[in-house]
């Protein structure tokens, strides 16, 4: 005896072995034996075989009218035979009555099951609303063959240029869009990546990246709303005796911070840090704060920035020259012959700002002769520099000392071994667009004029962390626990010493203008400048405030998103370099192991990539490059020769480890999964 059984959703024929009261042991065509559950039989028979009787019955099923079905079927609940009856004849064949089982199972939307062979019609206006569904899916599906084949053939569909950036980074794998993207890519056998490029989708690399970063950052784009900056109420004192000035790139106009020296020649020299003091006018939960909170920070790349403040805000308050500008001012007092620190105080106040000296225009002649001997010449002195030269000298000798002081706490030198690179888009005016001329210059870190601005900025934000976390008032905070391999810089809400920097806190509050932490800071700042003990009080955010907690989750992933992409576009000029310098070789210096090669820094770029082959740390080899993928911002490079022998403690690792390393860029990561073989449901993740 034969049966037809139903299985794990399936109906299956085979021979009867055995039988008992509850179940039957089954063998199947290919030879398996399954024990089956009486209630799972629907239908027993002496011939033909279940596999003839199974394709003659899948035929007739095939060419069953279901809407003629549903209208033949019985009202309530029937068995398969019922409507084998009322469709085919009053008796039925055995190829018949398995068709209408195989028919009403596999019609959940005409007919719903009601158990074992058993079930009922679906109410009309359901059976409506089903074959509307199956239609609008079939034609969705009509849409997404087109769509593949257009993007096979290289046009892209506009509504797959439209929704480009969510689909590769962001998509809904049920989407029409996606599907049509993935179809295409198994079709052709190419990576979506480069299906989408050769279909045009893709307007320029640059673009590519840009676009990226907007959606991920920027959905609504980088305009700000109609924002006017308010007034500074405060009845704020004119610094005496103060002639500040700031040091910063031509580029720079968000001026945060100034400089001022008093009393040279006295024996006690007063160092003013002068901040710009938007703190005074904004106030927390404001439209302007809500939009700097929102940003968290400026985003800065080769050519153009977006700001955290809007250009009328920034004006407002920026230490520009020519005028007494709102500050928040540090004073420290030194001893003139030993540097000794002495006392220090803050004052907000309006500031007299007489210049904004420009470190690129002043590198080459503010040198470090031109600072420590007063006789030294370097002939065409800007005016501005001139007259400030001894204010410059005090400090020149003063960074050095502090940075000196910092190496103690920390326990070796600052590594100041690579250079800073500057870049520039010529006659770049506005959004870049990536087609432009690129010009790479380098600036020594720890060039005079930087290391007295860092220093400065150094003592500022050590001193008045220090300062917050005394009165008790909270503040966002850098620590590094150690300088042991793998202890990272962190941010917290409490004055803990940094390694890094040699000392005991440090609260960034020098840039409120372009930082919001500093911004945060600044409002902790002015409290305790107004309150002095009793600020913990009175300033805005409270010891264990949930929002601050708030402000720096957001703000530590918001920063570490901008510097990977600042860092990324700065890696797409250098290729661009490259490749309008029509540079092949390059020469470059063995950083790190990788597996079946190394990475390799070159000597005179800002650019580490691989290598093929092992190669022994802090070698120097001659490399030549690969093709250059602007997209993925790849390159490789091929060993030509070994320059010269490592020294012997060239293998050390640079301070800071691996982490110090530019992360060296490879196929870009997309969401678009070739391995799918269905729609993924509406709530998986991309």
């Amino acid at each position: 005896m034969f049966v037809l059984f139903e299985e794990a959703g399936k109906y299956l024929g085979g021979r009867v072995l055995s039988e008992a009261e509850a179940s039957a042991q089954v063998e199947l065509d290919t030879g398996k034996r399954v024990k089956v559950k009486g209630a799972n039989i629907v239908l027993r028979f002496e011939k033909p075989a279940p596999a003839e009787l199974i394709a003659e019955a899948r035929a007739l099923a095939a060419a069953m009218d279901l809407d003629l079905a549903w209208e033949f079927a019985p009202e309530g609940e029937f068995g398969y035979g019922e409507l084998a009856s009322d469709y085919f004849s009053d008796k039925p064949t055995l190829a018949q009555q398995a068709a209408a089982l195989f028919a009403l199972f596999e019609a959940p939307h005409y007919f719903r099951r009601a158990g074992k062979g058993r079930f009922k019609k679906a109410p009309a206006e359901i059976l409506q609303q089903a074959l509307a569904a199956i239609e609008k899916k079939k034609v969705i599906q009509a849409q997404i063959v087109e769509w593949a084949g257009q993007l096979a053939e290289g046009v892209c569909p506009p509504p797959i240029r439209e929704q480009l950036y969510k689909i590769l980074f962001k998509p809904d794998k049920n989407a029409p869009e996606y599907k049509a993207v993935v179809d295409a890519a198994r079709a052709t056998q190419r990576p979506p990546l480069d299906l989408l490029e050769r279909a045009g989708a893709i307007d320029s690399p640059y673009q590519f990246h840009w676009r990226r970063f907007l959606f991920e950052n920027f959905p609504k784009g980088t305009g700000f709303p109609a924002l006017a900056a308010p007034a500074i109420v405060d009845d704020l004192p004119v610094a005496t005796g103060v002639e500040a000035f700031s040091i910063d790139d031509s580029q720079t106009t968000e001026i945060d911070d100034a400089l001022s020296v008093q009393g040279l020649g006295s024996g006690t020299v007063t160092v003013g840090i002068h901040i710009a003091a938007p703190g005074l006018a904004l106030t927390p939960g404001s439209p302007i704060d809500q939009v700097a909170r929102n940003r968290m920070s400026t985003v800065y790349m080769p050519g153009y920035k977006i700001t955290m403040l809007p250009d009328e805000v920034v004006s407002a308050y920026t230490l520009l020259e020519g005028g007494d500008r709102p500050a928040v001012s540090l004073y420290v007092r030194f001893d003139e012959a030993t540097l000794e620190l002495q006392s220090s105080e803050t004052k907000l106040e309006r500031v007299p700002i007489v210049a904004n000296l420009r470190h690129d225009q002043l590198d080459s002649v503010v040198t470090q002769p031109w600072l420590e001997d007063a006789s030294f010449s370097n002939g065409n002195t800007p005016e501005a520099a001139a007259k400030l030269r001894a204010p410059l000298s005090f400090l020149f000798r003063l960074a050095k000392q502090l940075k000196a002081q910092r190496e103690v706490v920390r326990g070796k030198p600052e590594n100041f071994n690579r250079p800073d690179y500057n870049f520039r888009l010529v006659g770049n005016d506005g959004e870049p667009n990536g087609s432009e001329q690129v010009q790479i210059t380098t600036r020594q870190r720890g060039a005079p004029l930087d290391l007295i601005v860092s220093e400065a900025m150094i003592l500022a934000n050590s001193s008045w962390g220090g300062w917050l976390g005394e009165l008790g008032v909270p503040g966002l905070y850098r620590s590094q626990a150690s300088l042991a391999p793998g202890i990272k810089v962190r941010m917290g809400t409490r004055a803990l010493p940094h390694a890094g920097l040699g000392v005991k806190s440090y609260a960034w509050s020098t840039s409120p203008l372009r930082r919001y932490t500093d911004l945060v800071n600044q409002w902790q700042i002015i409290a305790a400048a107004r309150h002095g003990k009793t600020a913990a009080l009175a300033a805005p955010f409270k010891p264990k405030d949930a929002d601050l907690f708030s402000i720096l989750s957001g703000f530590d992933a918001a920063y570490a998103t901008y510097n990977a992409y600042q860092g990324g576009m700065e890696r797409f000029w250098t290729l661009k370099y490259l490749e309008q310098q029509g540079i092949t070789e390059i020469e470059a210096t063995v950083i790190k192991d990788i597996q079946n090669g190394a990475l390799v820094r070159a000597d005179t770029l800002p650019l580490v990539f691989p290598v093929a082959g092992q190669q022994e740390r802090g070698a120097r080899l001659r490399v030549k490059l690969g093709e250059i993928d602007e997209i993925a911002l790849d390159v490789h490079g091929t060993v030509l020769e070994r320059l010269d022998a490592p020294k012997a403690d060239a293998a050390a690792e640079e301070e800071g480890g691996d982490e110090d390393l530019e992360e060296v860029a490879g196929p870009i990561a997309i969401a678009v999964d070739l391995t799918d073989s269905e729609a993924a449901p509406e709530n998986t993740p991309a």
